[in-house]
């Protein structure tokens, strides 16, 4: 039987033997791995940029004297228009006093909010600084599970700070500290760290498919990042508005289960909904007399059967415009016409 591996006269293996073959293919794939790597943080490094914080609070300690004290904070951004527009995230520069950017090249500017949304957790900063390296916004609807991605950002104030992985999954939804779901979130194993809040992820080709928002503790290894879709949208709706414009209801709620005899009888085509539990005064929902205790199950026909789809429902081209609310009253089923109104900036 002949070995796999022919010696030479020197005793060395020769060259062209099948194990050294194989050791050159994963070299070469180890090397187009790194460049692919170093080509997406060279394309998007100038780009980013650190964001510091400062707030005032109240609480204790030596400006108690005061009733307040001084609270900064760190995250990232990225640049994404040449006149200055960062996007970047809503937890990193929500209710503070003063923003300060520190560019790649080491300059520094004040900054100042055009908008943010908890609902998304996304903002939108802006300085006024000449020569800026705008990124490149890619498509996130084009991603796949198990694509290379890069993420850069300042993790615990180490600037500029390169991680990459791969793509672990999509679609996955996030809560917001506002309580409204984020869908289309990217799930991804590229390693974040607190202070990369905001920064990009981007692809091989340096493009930016998502804004780094969060990770799982204590786990390792499950990332999350705002699509770069849903940026784009909410962006817009920042530098235009200062806000993103949602309509509202005004009802406190909850899941609940429809009981099945109740479901088969009214022939509902879900086995929930939005429990009534709070009616706000001179809200659309008390205009449209609904009371506590009844049953949100559709609207304009289509089910809801949960908070999260009303939410999502409450778009702003609900604004104004007569929508059919069905809800469930004492075992019956009624529908009643509501207008919302436009929803309530947070403090």
């Amino acid at each position: 039987m002949k070995s796999a591996l022919h010696l030479v006269s020197n005793g060395s293996f020769n060259a062209d033997s099948p194990a050294n073959g194989a050791r050159e293919n994963d070299a070469d794939l180890l090397d187009a791995y790194s460049h692919a790597v170093i080509q997406a943080a060279e394309t998007i490094g100038p780009s980013v940029v650190n964001i510091e914080i400062h707030q005032t609070v109240p609480g204790r300690g030596p400006d108690s004297l005061r009733g307040s004290n001084a609270r900064r904070g760190s995250g990232s951004g990225c640049i994404f228009t040449p006149d200055g527009f960062i996007l970047t995230n809503s937890h990193v520069v929500h209710d503070s006093d003063h923003i300060e950017v520190a560019l790649s090249d080491g300059r520094r500017y004040p900054a100042r909010l055009v908008g943010d949304d908890p609902d998304t957790d996304l903002a939108v900063i802006r300085i006024d600084a000449p020569n800026l390296a705008a990124a490149q916004l890619g498509n996130s609807n084009g991603i796949r599970v198990g694509q290379l991605v890069v993420a850069v950002g300042n993790p615990y104030g180490f600037q500029c700070t390169v991680t990459a992985g791969v793509v672990s999954a999509m679609g996955r939804s996030l809560r917001s500290k506002s309580g409204r779901l984020i869908d289309n979130v990217i799930q991804t194993d590229a390693a974040l760290n607190p202070g990369n809040s905001g920064g990009p992820l981007v692809n091989s080709r340096g493009e930016v498919i998502g804004v780094n928002t969060a990770v799982i503790l204590p786990a390792q290894g499950i990332c999350f990042a705002i699509a770069v879709n849903t940026a784009k949208f909410v962006a817009a709706r920042l530098i235009r508005d200062g806000r993103v414009r949602r309509s509202f209801l005004g009802v406190g709620g909850q899941n609940v289960a429809i009981p099945r005899p109740l479901a088969r009888q009214l022939n509902l085509a879900t086995a929930s909904g939005v429990l009534i539990l709070s009616v706000e005064k001179d809200s659309p929902a008390q205009n449209a007399g609904l009371v506590e205790g009844d049953v949100i199950i559709a609207m304009d026909g289509e089910p809801i059967k949960g908070v999260d789809d009303l939410h999502a429902h409450l778009t702003d081209q609900k604004i104004g415009v007569q929508s059919a609310l069905t809800i469930i009253r004492r075992s019956a089923k009624i529908t009643v016409p509501v207008f919302p109104v436009e929803n309530r900036p947070l403090a």
